[in-house]
């Protein structure tokens, strides 16, 4: 199996044992999830703000994207993790400003104890190039 492991300091560097994404058999990029953090100062964004965080989180996966040759509309599949599911139809709102409702990817969404940082919403995603 073809591994190549995806790095970019446009999104936020790992802070664990995991890459931002790895790219397996040229053909399928799994990211790791995203949390709201800047990629510039690593500094958390949007701070009690659902909406703010989703979309630092979907910004930071786009550059991860990016960075392995693709885009969000190579995007098959993303798991969402939410601290609160109340907070699904904002998070939501958000989410599908990134993605074509006709060829949207297939999703799981779940409210989770806890996040790194005490963050809102985490988001990984599968895309396929």
């Amino acid at each position: 199996m073809v591994r190549r492991i995806i790095q970019t300091d446009q999104a936020p560097a790992p802070v664990g044992p995991y890459n931002q994404a790895i790219v397996a058999s040229g053909e399928m990029v799994f990211a790791s999830g995203q949390v709201a953090l800047d990629p510039s100062s690593g500094a958390l964004v949007g701070e009690g703000d659902v909406a703010v965080q989703t979309k630092q989180c979907l910004d930071n996966l786009s550059a991860v994207l990016a960075a392995a040759g693709a885009t969000m509309a190579n995007v098959v599949k993303t798991s969402v993790f939410l601290k609160d599911m109340n907070d699904f139809v904002t998070m939501n709102g958000v989410y599908a400003s990134y993605f074509d409702e006709a060829t949207a990817p297939a999703r799981a969404c779940v409210e989770v104890a806890r996040l790194p940082k005490d963050v809102l919403v985490e988001i990984e995603c599968i895309a396929v190039i």
